[in-house]
């Protein structure tokens, strides 16, 4: 079986999930985090050699501070509890911002936690502007010249994204050029393994050609 070096996972549906369950938008998060060290641990078993989370995004901080200060915490929680599994930690995104949860920049760099070997990356008050608004020319024009802040992430093979939307959502676009893009329906909160192991197994039968 072909097993992808790079998935990236969008965890979509915290919010309709709790609202179908008459709770607050916000309350959703919560209970995203297990499903995010079971799929961790899953990729683990699969040999899989890095795993990028996307957190939260800029444009999502524009949400009901409830809900911002909501995901904040998320964030904090799922980086605290897949530090556990061991692996190299990378948080990559805008941490000169007040929407940036500050004890995250001690991984503003890849950081070693445990003896695992799988690297992990949490894209935390993430932007694709951000990303490259230092390598944009003068005057406006938006033309990538050289390199990005998320150079420490390598090239993505399979995204994975639950909730049903089919879209990136600006997920880090220029390391998803080549990935193949799976869609699981049901909510993030919802997740199981028979999840993982089916986009996995869509992946392996996949035609990689990358343009050529």
């Amino acid at each position: 079986m072909r097993i992808p070096k790079h998935i990236g996972i969008i965890p979509d549906g915290n919010r309709r999930w709790a609202q179908q369950r008459g709770m607050e938008k916000q309350d959703g998060y919560t209970f995203g985090l297990d499903p995010g060290v079971e799929a961790l641990r899953l990729a683990q078993q699969y040999g899989v050699e890095e795993v990028t989370y996307y957190g939260f995004t800029t444009d999502n901080c524009r949400r009901p501070r409830p809900q911002v200060h909501a995901f904040q915490k998320a964030c904090l929680d799922a980086v605290e509890r897949i530090g556990r599994c061991g692996g190299e930690l990378l948080v990559v995104g805008n941490d000169r911002s007040p929407d940036f949860p500050q004890p995250l920049g001690r991984y503003r760099t890849r950081t070693r936690v445990g003896d695992g070997n799988i690297k992990v990356n949490f894209l935390v008050n993430y932007g694709w502007e951000w990303d490259v608004e230092p390598l944009m020319q003068p005057h406006g024009r938006r033309q990538i010249v050289q390199g990005l802040r998320s150079h420490d992430v390598s090239r993505i093979d399979l995204v994975i994204r639950w909730g049903g939307m089919r879209r990136l959502s600006g997920f880090l676009p220029v390391q998803s050029v080549y990935a193949d893009f799976y869609v699981v329906d049901e909510l993030w909160p919802d997740f199981s393994p028979d999840q993982f192991h089916a986009a996995i197994d869509w992946y392996s039968r996949q035609d990689v050609t990358r343009g050529g």
